[in-house]
C-alpha cells in the first residue's frame, strides 16, 4: 500500500447513497476541510498578527534607536570640534591680550609664543602679525611668509569687518590644505593689528578619525558649498566636492534618511558648527545598521514557520481524529439501523416463508391424497391397472408432491431460524450446506456455475446456532455467485481441525478483490459495488455472526483469479444469556 493511501483517512472517499437531500450533512471531507481551515485560522492568525505587529514596532524602534544614536554621536562630535576651535580661538585672543604689538613684532618673542601654543594646545603650525593694510609684519613658522600681502584674501576682509575669523580649509601660499584663525586687535586711534594662526588640518582630522561609527559609517566636515574640509572614507579627499546634497541650515543637530550616490540607503546626521564655515556630517549605511535586527527577525521568522508547521500538523491530526470519530459513530449508527432493518426483513421473510409453506402444504396434502386414491382405484380395475402410462402419470404426480413437500419443509426449517431468539442445538454441517445450496442451486443451474461441495468423512456433529450458520453460508454463497461469471466455479469444503473446531472454506474463481481492499472487506458499508445496489453490510454482518459463534473468518484473494473465505468455528457453542438475536448481531 502506498504512503498516500496509508495517510488517507477512511472517510475521505465516503459517499452516502442514502443521504438524499441531506448529503451536505454527511460530507465528511467538507466537514474535515472546514474544521482544518477554521482551527488553523484561529490558531495561526493571532500568531501571524503578533509577528507582524512585532515586526512593525521593532522596525520603528530600530529606526528610532539608529536616529537617536546618530544624533547623539553628531552632537557629541560637534561639541568636540567646537571646543577644539573655540579653544584655539581663545588662545589667539589670549596672545593679543598678553602681548603688545611691539613684543609680538620681535621674532624671538613670536617664536616663544608659537612654541608655547604648540606645547599647550597642539595643532598650531605658524603664527603671524598682520597690519591693517594686509601686510604681514612678523612671522614665525616653517614657511618664508614674512612680508606676505593678504589684503586681497577673503579672510582678511572678514576679520577686518567682524573682528575674528575662522576660515575654510584652503591651499593659500603654502599650497597645502590648512585653515586659519585670525583675531583683530583694534586701537582707539583706529589703528591695530591682526594675529593670524594657521591650524594643522591633520590634528583636525584626528578628531573624526578616532570616532567609532557603526554601519560602515563615515565622519567628515564640509563647507557650505559641499567641499570636503577633511578626507572621507567613501566620498573623496580634502577639497573635493562630495556627491551628496548639502543639507539645509538648522540650528540644532538633524538626522535624515537619504540615498547614497550608489543608491544605498543612508542615515545622515549633520550639524552646522556655529560661527564657522564648517558642517559636520556623519553618514551610516542603513542596511548595515539593520543587519542585527534583520538577523533577529529571521530567527523569529523561522520560529514562526516551525510553529505554524507544528500547528498545521496538530490541526490536521486533531481534525482527522475528530471527524474520523464522528464518521465511525455515524457508521455505527447507520449500521445498527441497517442491521435492525435486516433483522426485521429476515423475520418477515421467515413468517412469510412459514405462511407460504403452510398454505402450500394444505393443497399438496389434498393432491397427494387424491393421487393416492386414484392409484388405488386404478388397482381395482384391470383395464387401468394394465395401462402403464396411467400408473406412470400418477407416480409423477405423487413424486412432484413429495418434491414440493421437501421444499416446504426446508422453508419451514429455514424460517424457524430467521427470527426469534438464538438457539443452540445439534446439527450436521452437511445438512445445513445442502439446505442453503437448495435455495441457490437453480441460479447456479441457469448460469452454468459448477458447485463442488465436499464434507470430510470424520466430520463431527456440531452444537451451535443453526440460523446463524445458515446466514453465514447464505451470505458467502451469494457473494461468490455475484463475483463469478457464467460458467464459473464454486467450491465448499468442510473439515475438522485440531482443538475441536471446524473449518469451512468457500472459494470462487471470480473477479477477486484488489490487494488494497482486502483488509477492508469486513468493514461496515465497504463495497466494491456501491453503485450497483450493494450496501457493504453483507460481510460485516457475516463477520459479526462468526464472532458471536466464537469463530474467526479470514480472506485470501487475487485480482482476476478468485477469492477464498475461510471460517473456523468451535464444534460446541455454549449458549449465553446475553447472546443477542442472530440477525441483529450481524
Amino acid at each position: 500500500m502506498s504512503f498516500h493511501l496509508r495517510l488517507k483517512p477512511k472517510f475521505w472517499d465516503h459517499y452516502d447513497v442514502a443521504a438524499g437531500p441531506f448529503k451536505h450533512l454527511f460530507d465528511f471531507r467538507r466537514m474535515w476541510r472546514q474544521a482544518v481551515i477554521l482551527t488553523a485560522a484561529v490558531s495561526i492568525m493571532p500568531l501571524v498578527l503578533m509577528a507582524l505587529i512585532d515586526y512593525n514596532i521593532g522596525r520603528k524602534a530600530m529606526n528610532s534607536e539608529i536616529l537617536l544614536r546618530t544624533s547623539r554621536l553628531v552632537s557629541n562630535t560637534r561639541r568636540t570640534v567646537s571646543y577644539f576651535l573655540e579653544e584655539r580661538k581663545a588662545a589667539v585672543e589670549f596672545v593679543i591680550r598678553d602681548n603688545s604689538y611691539e613684543s609680538l613684532g620681535n621674532p624671538s618673542r613670536l617664536n616663544q609664543v608659537l612654541g608655547n601654543l604648540k606645547r599647550a594646545f597642539g595643532g598650531f603650525t605658524d603664527l603671524g602679525i598682520v597690519d591693517p593694510s594686509g601686510r604681514q609684519r612678523a612671522y614665525s613658522g616653517p614657511y618664508e611668509l614674512a612680508g606676505a600681502d593678504y589684503s586681497g584674501q577673503a579672510w582678511f576682509e572678514q576679520v577686518m569687518d567682524l573682528g575674528v575669523h575662522i576660515s575654510e580649509v584652503f591651499l593659500g601660499f603654502r599650497r597645502e590644505p590648512h585653515f586659519v584663525i585670525a583675531s583683530l586687535h583694534g586701537e582707539p586711534d583706529g589703528s591695530g593689528y591682526i594675529v593670524r594662526a594657521t591650524i594643522d588640518t591633520e590634528i583636525f582630522q584626528e578628531l573624526l578619525s578616532n570616532l567609532e561609527i557603526s554601519g560602515e559609517g563615515d565622519a567628515f566636515i564640509v563647507n557650505r558649498e559641499g567641499v570636503l574640509q577633511t578626507p572621507s572614507r567613501f566620498y573623496g579627499k580634502t577639497l573635493e566636492a562630495i556627491p551628496l546634497a548639502v543639507p539645509p541650515y538648522k540650528e540644532h543637530t538633524q538626522v535624515l534618511d537619504v540615498a547614497g550616490p550608489d543608491g544605498v540607503p543612508l542615515v545622515m546626521g549633520y550639524a552646522y558648527i556655529q560661527n564657522t564655515p564648517f558642517i559636520l556630517m556623519i553618514c551610516k549605511q542603513k542596511p548595515k545598521l539593520m543587519e542585527p535586527w534583520i538577523q533577529s527577525q529571521w530567527e523569529i521568522f523561522w520560529f514562526l514557520m516551525v510553529s505554524i508547521a507544528a500547528i498545521v500538523v496538530v490541526v490536521l491530526w486533531v481534525s482527522t481524529f475528530l471527524v474520523g470519530r464522528i464518521f465511525e459513530a455515524d457508521q455505527k449508527r447507520v449500521a445498527t439501523l441497517h442491521q435492525v432493518e435486516y433483522s426485521n426483513k429476515l423475520a418477515s421473510l421467515g413468517r412469510m416463508a412459514a405462511g407460504v409453506a403452510h398454505e402450500i402444504n394444505n393443497p399438496l396434502a389434498i393432491i397427494n391424497e387424491k393421487a393416492g386414491l386414484i392409484k388405488d382405484l386404478f388397482a381395482f380395475k384391470k383395464e387401468y391397472a394394465a395401462d402403464p402410462r396411467l400408473a406412470a402419470l400418477v407416480d409423477a404426480i405423487i413424486g412432484s408432491v413429495e418434491r414440493c413437500a421437501t421444499i416446504t419443509r426446508r422453508l419451514l426449517s429455514f424460517a424457524r431460524h430467521m427470527g426469534g431468539e438464538a438457539r443452540v442445538g445439534p446439527l450436521r454441517m452437511e445438512d445445513v450446506v445442502e439446505e442453503v445450496l437448495g435455495f441457490s442451486i437453480k441460479e447456479a443451474s441457469y448460469r452454468s456455475i459448477e458447485v463442488d461441495f465436499e464434507v470430510a468423512d470424520d466430520m463431527p456433529e456440531m452444537e451451535t446456532d443453526r440460523g446463524k450458520v445458515q446466514q453465514i453460508l447464505l451470505n458467502l454463497i451469494n457473494n461468490a455467485f455475484a463475483a463469478v461469471s457464467d460458467g464459473g466455479r464454486l467450491e465448499i469444503r468442510v473439515e475438522p481441525v485440531e482443538g475441536d473446531r471446524v473449518r469451512i472454506s468457500v472459494s470462487d474463481d471470480g473477479c477477486g478483490i484488489p490487494e488494497s481492499d482486502v483488509g477492508k472487506v469486513f468493514e461496515p458499508f465497504f463495497s466494491t459495488k456501491s453503485y450497483q445496489g450493494g450496501t457493504g453490510l453483507g460481510l460485516s454482518i457475516t463477520y459479526g455472526l462468526v464472532t458471536e459463534l466464537g469463530g474467526t473468518i479470514g480472506v485470501e484473494s487475487a485480482l482476476g483469479k478468485g477469492t477464498t473465505f475461510t471460517i473456523v468455528l468451535p464444534v460446541k457453542l455454549k449458549p449465553s444469556g446475553g447472546e443477542r438475536n442472530a440477525c441483529a448481531a450481524g
